[in-house]
């Protein structure tokens, strides 16, 4: 006895409802991707409809608009994008000739992985960072693989690097640094393929520290030309004997266009020759002290001091500039390093030096006084002398003239 849903008027309704209902879930179909494709930039992309064997027409979409780049559809309904550009990036969607999903599926556009461009940082003997760019925009996600290892080492002795993949960058703890050349490989890898970059680099060329960090510059009571400079090694330097550092001092008087400067292997310096009365500008850089090779660091952030000033005698004055004060040839631009630091160091020698130097112009205006008065008396001498001649020829002619006969 057939049952109740096998009734015409039952297979009439059951009919009604799937047709009517059909484009709705055509429609929801829409909001869902069921892949993910990959495809070259400027080349011909192949989108196919599915999987079903069964050719029947169909109709693309592009994120639910019936407007596509250029393209052509072959007889099996596949969708051929032709000299894709980045505006074919999308959802894609095929139906069939009632409006039903048959396939959809996002499209990424790109290219494969190119050369990259590798530069290191070498802050300290025992930490290296190297760091990359991509030469040419992928326009796709990558993952990196980095290692390295000395020029004549076995593949299977190189040692990796921990990869920072958002900062395109790695960091290596404890390098072989006195190893003459080291090779940096780096591998990009996307969903068109993967390349491979090599650089060879010398650690102990490219070892430059970082600045000198908290540079403080303090006044010294009681002395109007001096200061005093203390800094703190960069953080990112080992603290140990083994890597000491050459620091490089310049300082001058703010508003001066000419720098002094002195050189020292401590973390403080004293300052003679400052200019009372005004507020200089000091500065500091570090290099390994051992290899002269290396780089200095950047300078430091500037620092600012003034000598001390004795209150009870100051007096109103009008601002003089130093440059009025010092013209351009008093400041020298280089002062060589060793004189620098012996006068800086050694201000018992600077008085010794002042007090010789007053003794020589002394006896140098002795001097002159004397070679002066000399050359005076010897003139003097000798407009006499002539006189004194021009007289006797007279003398001697008038007696000539006496004796003649008349």
């Amino acid at each position: 006895m057939p049952g109740p849903w096998s009734s015409p008027v039952c297979l009439t309704v059951i009919w009604f409802l799937s047709w009517s209902l059909a484009p709705s879930c055509a429609q929801n179909g829409n909001d869902e991707v069921s892949g993910l494709q990959y495809g070259h930039l400027k080349s011909n992309v192949t989108l196919e409809c599915g999987k079903s064997p069964i050719r029947t027409p169909v109709v693309w979409h592009l994120n639910h608009s019936s407007e596509l780049p250029w393209h052509q559809v072959t007889s099996d309904g596949s969708l051929i994008l032709l000299q894709t550009d980045l505006s074919a990036q999308g959802d894609y969607s095929c139906y069939d000739h009632q409006g039903l999903l048959l396939h959809s599926v996002r499209l990424r556009l790109g290219y494969p992985p190119g050369p990259l461009s590798i530069s290191c940082r070498v802050p300290s003997h025992v930490h290296v960072r190297c760091s990359w760019a991509d030469s040419a925009d992928t326009y796709l996600p990558g993952k990196y693989t980095a290692s390295y290892g000395s020029k004549n080492q076995d593949e299977d002795r190189w040692r990796p690097c921990v990869v920072d993949a958002s900062g395109k960058h790695c960091d290596i703890d404890l390098p072989g640094y006195w190893e003459v050349l080291h090779v940096f490989r780096v591998t990009e890898t996307n969903a068109l393929g993967s390349n491979t970059t090599l650089t060879s680099i010398k650690f102990n060329n490219l070892l430059k520290p970082d600045p000198p960090e908290s540079v403080v510059v303090k006044t010294v009571e009681g002395h109007s030309t001096r200061l005093q400079v203390y800094w703190s090694p960069p953080s990112s330097w080992p603290q140990a004997i083994a890597f000491p550092l050459t620091f490089h001092i310049r300082y001058k008087p703010q508003g001066s266009s000419y720098w002094s400067e002195l050189f020292t292997e401590d973390n403080m310096l004293t300052i003679y020759d400052a200019l009372a009365g005004h507020v200089h500008q000091v500065e500091v850089r570090a290099r390994d002290a051992i290899d002269e090779g290396t780089q200095w660091s950047d300078w430091s952030s500037p620092a600012f001091g003034q000598p001390w000033e004795d209150e009870s005698r100051l007096e109103p004055t009008e601002e003089v500039l130093p440059e009025d004060v010092f013209p351009s040839e008093m400041f020298p631009i280089f002062t060589k390093p060793e004189t620098s630091t012996a006068r800086s160091h050694n201000p018992a020698y600077e008085d010794e030096g002042s007090v010789g130097l007053v003794i020589l112009l002394v006896l140098f205006s002795v001097v002159v006084i004397v070679c002066t008065v000399v050359s005076l008396v010897f003139v003097m001498w000798v407009k006499q002398r002539r006189r004194n001649q021009a007289n006797k020829q007279e003398l001697t002619s008038m007696v000539k003239m006496k004796s003649m006969p008349i």
